[in-house]
């Protein structure tokens, strides 16, 4: 049965990308046990927004699905979903959207 998360509202749901640490020469990879939590990743879901402060509006969202995100390090509370690792965090612990060319 797949399970399905609707984020409520400034919550984003992001899928963690595991980046390669390759250094110079491509002789030595760490170990995924050496690595540090990843602070990139994948929004899958995103909330409508919170409400502005006299409670009537809401105020929209800056992320949005598939979008690739830069998070604090520690930032979320981590899920597993159909096995998979994913992280729900406010948008506020988003630091930037990555722009792939």
């Amino acid at each position: 049965m797949a399970v399905n998360i609707r984020p409520l509202h400034d919550r984003v749901l992001v899928e963690p990308v595991e980046s390669e640490e390759t250094f110079a020469g491509g002789a030595f990879v760490l170990p995924e046990t050496a690595k540090e939590k990843p602070q990139q990743g994948i929004v899958r879901a995103a909330g409508p927004g919170k409400f502005d402060e006299d409670g009537e509006n809401r105020i929209p969202m800056d992320v949005s699905e598939g979008d690739r995100v830069l998070f604090a390090k520690y930032a979320g509370t981590e899920v597993k979903l159909d096995g998979k690792k994913m992280l729900i965090m406010k948008e506020t612990d988003i630091l930037g959207i990555v722009d792939v060319e």
